[in-house]
């Protein structure tokens, strides 16, 4: 069920009214059962694997806060590696069975590996790292293990946040599961504006800059120019941002319509002035996520410059291939594991006009969306080429450019205009205009609906 299907909503709608009629108890099993009829919706046969990987964690936990040292290692070793070894079986088998094979093929050995016939199950990335961050959690004493495996499951396998996040942390989400909710005026409002967005986001932005984006992206190479290809980056540059923003900002307000405030994922990533700024505002809930339980452990930037560029690159990298088992998303991680080593270098150094820094930065995000939505190196590198020495107007670019202008225009100017009136939310405008900017948003979302919808991008990974 997708959030912007007639299905979901209809889903919701009785999710919501039954909900509303429980004690708080009742509700948390409720939610557990529609979560889990949700996950079902999708592919049922998947359903023992988030029970497996609940239980093991939920277990492990328990069994990490009641003994010592030697034996909290072991059970956080076999939390790691079960849950690891699932994520690595199901995402990443195929992966290193072909490159090694390409290796082998490369120094002149003869290999004919046969491949798995594996189906990445949804979400799987998502709930491997949310459960992960639980039990590593309690054995840091930063959150209490609970004692209710119902409560637990329903912290897994939470619908709004389960197959595209964001990665909630047991610190925000367990507590909000555990005690009594209560909802407000407050809740009905920040939850209308956050869905109305997201719509927004993903039915009026994403889906129609799809078509330009998959333009180029699907086309034979030969009939692309470099205007088509610079085009097609741009659109696929704000199709990923509608597309993920949207479901974070949809899921938050599903959240809070049910009492429970998910962390927010997106912040004007595209109005970065730099690296760091940009992973402050993208994708939060993962960059925080390898921040915390990747990059600190590692070392930091506590060990030295040269081990501070390594650390970097590291969490850069395994970001890259958490989002897919592909060279070119290593690719997409290097490149951003790159620029954040030398933002380093140069910041003390190189003073800019902020404007100036945010679109210099935007283009670099650009090439490193090349990398991501490429479906080979030797894609991403033609289009590159031409982008460079072949210019020169199309019909198909004009037409891209005129797309880009009308359904991201808007998205720029409000989004600048929050960026400098932070405290000033779209739930917070007076009535006249927030009911201005809803009509606005209804007949975009309306108006501008494709009659095919695109799946989510992220619930690829």
């Amino acid at each position: 069920m997708l959030f912007n299907s007639y299905q979901f909503w209809a889903f919701f709608a009785l999710v919501i009214l039954i909900y509303r009629l429980l004690g708080h108890r009742s509700q948390n099993l409720f939610l557990l059962l529609a979560s889990y009829f949700f996950y079902a919706c999708w592919d049922w046969r998947f359903l023992g694997l988030i029970l497996l990987t609940t239980t093991i964690n939920f277990v492990a936990a328990l069994k990490i806060s009641q003994f010592d040292p030697a034996s909290q290692k072991k059970w956080l070793s076999l939390s790691l590696i079960s849950t690891l070894g699932i994520l690595a079986l199901f995402k990443y088998a195929n992966f290193f069975i072909e490159s090694t094979t390409q290796l082998l093929t490369t120094l002149g050995f003869e290999a004919h590996p046969e491949t798995l016939a594996i189906i990445l199950p949804v979400g799987i990335s998502f709930y491997t790292f949310q459960t992960l961050s639980y039990t590593i959690d309690v054995l840091r004493k930063d959150t209490d293990p609970t004692s209710s495996f119902f409560d637990f499951a329903l912290y897994v396998a939470y619908f709004p946040q389960l197959v595209a996040g964001p990665i909630e942390r047991s610190s925000n989400l367990l507590p909000q599961i555990t005690k009594p909710r209560s909802r407000s005026a407050d809740d009905f409002t920040v939850g209308l504006s956050l869905v109305l967005v997201g719509l927004f986001l993903k039915v009026a932005l994403a889906d129609n800059l799809a078509f330009v984006a998959n333009g180029v992206f699907l086309a034979p190479l030969e009939k692309i120019s470099g205007t088509d290809a610079l085009a097609g980056i741009y659109a696929f540059a704000f199709q990923i941002y509608g597309d993920f923003a949207g479901y974070s900002f949809i899921a938050c307000g599903v959240s809070r319509w049910l009492g429970i405030r998910l962390m927010t994922n997106f912040r004007r990533p595209y109005l970065a002035q730099n690296p760091s700024d940009f992973w402050d505002r993208w994708h939060i809930s993962l960059s925080s996520w390898l921040r915390d339980y990747l990059y600190i452990p590692l070392g930091g930037n506590r060990q030295g410059t040269r081990k501070t560029y390594r650390n970097l690159m590291l969490t850069m990298l395994i970001g890259g291939l958490w989002h897919g088992a592909a060279w070119t998303f290593v690719i997409w991680g290097a490149i951003h594991g790159l620029v954040l080593c030398l933002y380093r270098v140069f910041s003390g150094r190189v003073k800019g006009h902020p404007i100036l820094a945010s679109i210099f930065f935007f283009h670099l995000v650009c090439l490193a969306w090349l990398f991501f939505r490429a479906d080979s190196l030797q894609q991403a590198t033609t289009l590159l080429s031409k982008i460079v020495f072949e210019q020169g107007l199309t019909p198909f670019s004009s037409y891209a450019f005129g797309s880009l202008a009308f359904f991201c225009l808007p998205l720029i100017i409000a989004e600048i205009w929050s960026d400098r009136h932070e405290t000033r939310r779209l739930h917070h405008l007076p009535w006249q205009a927030r009911a201005l900017v809803y009509c606005y948003l209804v007949w975009m979302i309306i108006s501008c609906a494709p009659t095919v919808h695109s799946d989510f991008i992220y619930f690829q990974f």
